[in-house]
């Protein structure tokens, strides 16, 4: 009896196996049809455009004419060109001015939000007002207050600037116009950054005060190492923002940087030689020279967090 028990429990579990094979197919092609608008979306709107702009980028093509073959012909001229260099310096000086100034001051502000005080959470709001607005919105509002005769200037000349700077006229004041512009977008890296101070436990500074620690001390010891992982975050956020100007660039200076280019941020070249040139074949080797140079920053951030980026699930 047993000898049969057990047969007839095989035969029910051979015959169940073809169903549960049938039901996973039925899963999985259910599974490929709801993903598959996405999967359309990405071959035609993001895989296959990258890869026709690598072929592109070896071309000389105006839109009009089909693309012609020219090799590295793209490669070798943008390297050589004024211009190309002029978008890298004025993108690299506003990376390294700004970035930094824009980690530090999101971070004090932050700093000053984490305290428990009446109607902070109004301060909040209003702090973080300007980082939901458009590109081209607060371009047209800073247009006006850096105007020669505008409220910046007026306000420099009541404290005693006689000759307050041309601020978007004065190729040296372009790129620290944009800075300013920057730091009163912090809104964004200052609630991220506030999350993290968080996030800190409030132990640790009743056992720092025990010990004698004072506010600055606290700062370096607890909080700041304990914050490195936003920190990173913020930072490459920063930089790949940093890289990515465009549309402020473009609502200040014009389609042509600005005077003497001062503005010519990389992108606001690449978009004039693509679309007001109509030479889409320089303007993709352009990109892909964009973005190996980015990725290359990005990777030795992300090299380099090793040594500064506290992990706490390595101290366990």
């Amino acid at each position: 009896m047993t000898a049969l028990a057990s047969a007839r429990r095989a035969g029910v579990a051979k015959d169940k196996a073809p169903a549960r094979s049938v039901s996973r197919r039925r899963e999985a092609r259910a599974g490929w049809l709801f993903a598959s608008p996405w999967l359309i979306g990405a071959v035609f709107l993001t895989v296959g455009p990258v890869a026709v702009s690598v072929l592109l980028s070896f071309t000389r093509w105006n839109l009009s004419s089909p693309p012609v073959w020219i090799g590295i012909d793209n490669y070798t001229e943008l390297f050589a060109s004024r211009d190309f260099h002029n978008s890298v310096r004025v993108t690299l000086t506003y990376v390294v001015l700004g970035v930094p100034l824009f980690q530090i001051a999101g971070l004090a502000v932050a700093l000053l939000l984490n305290r428990r005080l009446p109607g902070i959470g109004i301060f909040r709001t209003i702090l973080f007002l300007p980082a939901v607005l458009s590109g081209v919105a607060i371009s047209v509002l800073w247009l006006q207050l850096l105007r020669p005769e505008g409220p910046v200037n007026e306000g420099l000349r009541a404290v005693g600037v006689a000759d307050p700077p041309g601020w978007l006229s004065s190729p040296g004041w372009a790129i620290p116009a944009m800075v300013l512009i920057g730091l009163w977008s912090i809104g964004t890296s200052s609630i991220i950054y506030l999350a993290g101070l968080q996030n800190v436990p409030d132990q640790l500074y009743e056992v720092a005060k025990m010990d004698g620690a004072g506010p600055i001390r606290s700062f370096f010891t607890i909080t700041l190492p304990l914050i490195t992982p936003v920190l990173l975050f913020t930072l490459l956020d920063g930089v790949i923002s940093a890289f990515q100007v465009f549309d402020i660039a473009y609502v200040l200076g014009g389609s042509r940087g600005g005077a003497g280019g001062s503005l010519s941020f990389y992108l606001l070249y690449m978009w004039n030689e693509g679309f007001r040139n109509a030479r889409f074949g320089y303007a993709s080797a352009l990109a892909w020279v964009f973005v190996i140079f980015a990725a290359v920053i990005i990777v030795f951030i992300f090299k380099t967090s090793n040594s500064w980026v506290f992990d706490e699930s390595e101290e366990s």
